[in-house]
């Protein structure tokens, strides 16, 4: 049987000794044991990469998702959800912020969001913007439920909305990592 990776917090100044103690039964992981088959050999070498690099992946996708969303609104026409954007600023700030200077708004926190995660650099920061960003990208399911969801079943914009749970998740991974958690095998 092979190991399974689980997040940790490496928050602490002074790391435990590792022990040969079980796993406590909350986590993800179970004792390792050891590779005797071809199978169990190249599961435990896909579970070594995939904890190496598997956030990094992530960081870096959500990054071209958010970097890809921010440039198309800089072009008039471009993006789909550019007229959803300039309703829910405008929603959101009682009328305060117009339509063109909502959609400018989106387009920049969008690309500098795409730029932090795709570098990394300035990434505490863009995931704070991210955190803010989130509050107006997920409002519509409130502010225009009705028309999201007509009759029961989303509309297209409605499934567009939706899918930006798994961004705001996604975004929650690179975060606890970025603040100390790490994937580890059990045996590291």
């Amino acid at each position: 049987m092979s190991s399974v990776p689980t997040l940790t917090s490496t928050a602490k100044k002074h790391p435990a000794a590792r022990t040969s103690a079980p796993v406590p039964s909350n986590t993800l992981a179970r004792p390792a044991a050891p590779a005797t088959s071809v199978v169990d050999r190249a599961v435990a070498g896909l579970a070594t990469v995939l904890t190496r690099h598997s956030i990094t992946a992530l960081r870096i996708s959500l990054g071209l998702v958010f970097l890809g969303f921010g440039l198309l609104k800089f072009f008039p026409g471009m993006s789909p959800a550019a007229e959803l954007a300039e309703r829910t600023i405008g929603a959101l700030t009682l009328g305060h912020v117009g339509p063109t200077a909502a959609l400018l708004l989106t387009a920049i926190m969008e690309t500098v969001i795409g730029l932090t995660l795709v570098t990394g650099l300035f990434l505490r920061t863009g995931l704070v913007i991210l955190a803010g960003a989130l509050v107006g990208i997920m409002s519509p399911l409130v502010l225009f439920y009705g028309e999201l969801f007509p009759a029961g079943g989303p509309t297209l914009t409605g499934q567009y909305v939706l899918k930006d749970i798994v961004l705001a998740c996604a975004g929650a991974v690179v975060g606890a990592a970025a603040l100390g958690a790490r994937l580890r095998l059990p045996q590291e």
